[in-house]
């Protein structure tokens, strides 16, 4: 086993495909990707001048960094806080040009691969704890997940149904979630984590949604309401392939694992595929890049399957919600324009209660707002398909943290997110049966 030199996107002699060396551990796994991310760095910059960030743009690629905040490196602008995993062979370089030009940085994260063993050492000893059950502390592997899911299919039959909506490039099943109490006509919520495979705290939190659904429906009078009163339509990975890559290969894998018949990159980003402004401002036609918006829209199998099934059911969807990390923001549209929605008072006040619950428990403060004002201009995305395909409330948070640990969240940091994030959701579900449209 080695680690490949090639990088993936534009990137792809940047961040080398590591084929993984697995050691197998019951009931969990322990990733160390082989050591191919000895001595890489995250670094954060912000530039003050347009001097700065037209420097910063052609050094980043020279050295084809990875960026882990901004999604691509033509968001970087004046004031924009940007974080790039460097390797150790370009560390130097990069460190180098910073200090020449004056630029202030930080580093976050020192050594890649010590932060990735220290995770695998507390994962391990967490699951080693939690034999006699499943453990939502720790983050999951796509076969680990969707076991949790055929489980819980057999063992909470009334207020859940788990059924498939068609399968991924790579031949794996689409699994959703239908959780709520039966009743012919309900309305429902489509709630979607791990489009971007990297972001693995979104999945978690999915898991963590059902699980308190179905531990506190009988005590709380608030999640009783929502299963008497709505479906929870849930798909706890989205993008399976790219997750499944992310543990086996490159833990910082962003896109999808569909074949490009011109370029040797794979991949395509799953939340710029969607036709609603397909492949405008940011998103990008080059099949090496991590905004790659696709050959077309909805050339991905697992877009176009989501698609079809928001489409056939949207009469009754009346909430979208997706999650991703890391930013702290809870978003809404639009997204691939500055414009305010028709029925912004209404989203408007969803956002702000919702915010202001997740805070109330541990003191985090989330940003909300129009996607495009609040973290950039993307066009393609889900969020923004929805809103426009007729579900009138669509939000897509982005989850702890802001940059310290950025997609290496701690699994010590996995219930207190899911806690806060719960409040918020359950308070934009509340909303959503009030009489505001």
């Amino acid at each position: 086993m080695k680690c490949l030199g090639k990088r993936r996107g534009r990137a792809a002699a940047f961040l080398p495909l590591c084929w993984l060396f697995l050691k197998v551990l019951q009931p969990g796994h322990s990733h160390l990707y082989n050591n191919c991310y000895a001595g890489d760095k995250v670094i954060r910059f912000i530039p003050k001048t347009e001097e700065e960030v037209y420097a910063l743009k052609k050094i980043s690629h020279q050295l084809k960094v990875d960026l882990w905040q901004p999604s691509s490196i033509s968001y970087v602008s004046e004031g924009t806080v940007t974080d790039v995993h460097i390797p150790q062979n370009g560390s130097r370089a990069l460190l180098a040009f910073l200090q020449e030009a004056n630029i202030h940085y930080k580093i976050l994260i020192e050594d890649l691969q010590k932060t990735l063993e220290k995770g695998s050492n507390l994962q391990t000893q967490r699951n080693r704890r939690s034999l006699s059950g499943y453990n939502y502390e720790v983050y999951h592997s796509l076969e680990e997940i969707q076991n949790w899911m055929h489980h819980l299919n057999k063992t909470h039959s009334g207020l859940i149904h788990m059924f498939s909506i068609g399968r991924s490039y790579e031949g794996r099943s689409l699994f959703i979630l239908k959780l709520g109490r039966r009743s012919r006509l309900k309305r429902a919520v489509w709630i979607d984590c791990g489009i971007h495979a990297r972001e693995w705290i979104g999945p978690a939190f999915c898991q963590w949604f059902v699980k308190e659904a179905l531990l506190t429906h009988k005590s709380d009078p608030a999640m009783r309401k929502m299963l008497n009163h709505l479906y929870f339509y849930i798909m706890p990975v989205f993008n399976v392939d790219g997750y499944h890559f992310s543990w086996t290969n490159d833990r910082f894998w962003r896109k999808t694992r569909s074949r490009n018949s011109r370029f040797r990159c794979r991949g395509v980003d799953a939340n710029r595929n969607w036709k609603v402004k397909w492949c405008d401002e940011g998103a990008s036609m080059h099949p090496c890049d991590d905004t790659y918006c696709g050959p077309f829209p909805e050339s991905e199998p697992e877009v176009k399957a989501v698609a079809n099934f928001l489409r056939k059911h949207r009469k009754h969807i009346r909430a979208y919600l997706s999650f991703h990390a890391y930013a702290q923001m809870l978003l809404y549209p639009y997204s691939y324009k500055y414009a305010t929605i028709p029925n912004f008072s209404c989203v408007e006040s969803a956002a702000f209660k919702a915010v202001n619950a997740l805070q109330s428990v541990y003191g985090v403060r989330y940003r909300y707002g129009p996607a495009s004002t609040t973290l950039y201009v993307s066009s393609g995305s889900s969020m923004d398909w929805a809103y426009k395909n007729g579900i009138p409330y669509a939000f897509a948070f982005e989850l702890r943290d802001t940059g310290h640990f950025g997609f290496l969240l701690p699994e010590m940091l996995i219930k207190p997110t899911c806690t806060e994030t719960m409040l918020a959701v359950k308070n934009i579900t509340m909303h959503l049966l009030k009489k505001c449209p």
